[in-house]
């Protein structure tokens, strides 16, 4: 078993030193990722128990039932969903939980 920690390094590419890191977002049910030093990167603090990203991260994908966008800011352990969230955590801030062996797969 692993280290708990609200995000996780799941893949590197010794190539050019992209780092690809995932959280489970509970708006989504589901993981979203991130990446640090590549084309589109994003600042991270380092902190995988409280970590701040940014800028924003954004996830726009077409569901079964209709076109998801999930919108926010990671900011001290925390996610603040941002208005145009189509999710019902839209608007609102939420701790990050523990991601738990496996959910980075999703």
């Amino acid at each position: 078993m692993r280290d708990m920690a609200k995000v996780r390094c799941i893949d590197t590419t010794k190539q050019n030193g992209e780092v690809r890191w995932a959280f489970y977002c509970p708006g989504c049910h589901e993981t979203h990722f991130f990446w640090t030093k590549g084309n589109v990167a994003w600042d991270f603090n380092g902190d995988v128990n409280r970590p701040t990203v940014s800028p924003s991260i954004k996830v726009e994908y077409n569901g079964a039932d209709k076109d998801t966008v999930c919108h926010s800011f990671i900011r001290d352990g925390f996610i603040e969903y941002l208005s145009d969230c189509t999710h019902s955590l839209a608007g609102k801030t939420v701790e990050l939980k523990e991601l738990q062996d496996g959910e980075e797969d999703y």
